[in-house]
């Protein structure tokens, strides 16, 4: 399939996608729990709480007690869903998820919305742009980060199967869903399609802004790989190497600092396998500001066109 034909069925927030999935999930595992520090309606738990009152926790704003809790619930067999802010998930709270999660594998499931900078107006105080970066170092960690509304619903049913602890992050703004009909599989990179010029590899909302710079190089005759790298710990190693060895450059995309993110995860995979030119899209060591989310995508260089001219960059450097 061309990257043109790749079509929206409709614009909705990935957050959604979890208050939708957690629902679902639950409705099959008794064991599921969820707890949130304060965000109950900024997490979408209202259909959750409405079906499952004694399975809901409130902890008020207290996310470090959130967490202590949680890893205490999975003794008793419990499977916890943690919910609040990215920034008060991981950098408010790291050091209890080291200790208390981390440290002894616990299957505490740590859910994030509104990452990045599409946060928007909130500001640069809770558009955490690190968090990939410390929760994919942290040993045992499974680190998701979906694309769109179906494929954050399907992540969230998926990792309550799924033994250990898990970094789930998405968003708050509205977003075109595209992946309806395309299966999710934890550590399974996803591809929409086949090039022999160069990759891209993207997560979370820049999926979609891959998928669009791929479409408009295309029309320029340039063969483009676009590779949705949803799980960026545990990586799909293979999809990446057996993809730079075809086009033999890449370009990283991600609402993330290109500190830690996902582009380190693909340039330590291709240093060790199959050194290749690579090009990042990401927030350049910065904090970040207010404004809309479009607005903030243009200005930190996370755009579509930001895309395209990191990848035709990447080509020349790969031609010089």
């Amino acid at each position: 399939m061309a990257l043109k034909d790749i079509q929206s069925s409709g614009n909705k927030d990935t957050r959604s996608g979890f208050g939708d999935g957690i629902v679902e999930a639950a409705r099959s595992n008794p064991n599921i729990v969820a707890l949130t520090a304060d965000l109950l309606g900024s997490l979408k738990l209202n259909q959750f709480i409405k079906e499952f009152p004694e399975r809901f926790i409130q902890v008020g704003i207290a996310e470090a007690n959130m967490i202590g809790i949680a890893a205490g619930l999975t003794i008793g067999g419990k499977i916890p869903y943690t919910t609040t802010f990215a920034n008060f998930s991981t950098g408010r709270v790291y050091d209890q998820i080291r200790q208390s999660v981390a440290y002894s594998g616990k299957n505490v499931k740590i859910c994030a919305s509104h990452a990045g900078l599409t946060l928007g107006e909130d500001g640069a105080t809770h558009q955490i742009l690190e968090d990939i970066g410390l929760m994919k170092m942290l040993p045992g960690m499974t680190v998701i980060v979906p694309c769109d509304y179906a494929q954050t619903k399907a992540a969230t049913m998926a990792i309550a199967d799924y033994q250990g602890p898990v970094y789930l992050r998405f968003g708050r703004p509205s977003w075109p869903i595209f992946t309806t009909d395309r299966p999710f599989e934890i550590g399974k990179a996803q591809q929409f399609s086949e090039g022999t010029d160069v990759t891209i590899f993207a997560c979370g909302h820049l999926v979609w802004n891959a998928i669009q710079a791929g479409a408009a190089l295309e029309e320029k005759g340039i063969s483009v790989e676009v590779i949705n790298i949803h799980t960026i710990k545990p990586l799909d190693e293979t999809a990446v190497i057996n993809s730079l060895r075809k086009t033999r450059c890449a370009v990283t995309a991600e609402e993330h600092n290109v500190i830690g993110g996902l582009g380190d995860a693909i340039a330590q995979t291709a240093a060790k396998h199959f050194p290749v030119p690579i090009e990042y899209v990401g927030t350049k060591d910065t904090f970040g500001e207010s404004g809309t989310p479009a607005q903030l995508l243009k200005k930190y260089g996370l755009d579509v066109p930001d895309i395209i001219a990191a990848t035709e960059k990447v080509m020349a450097r790969k031609n010089a």
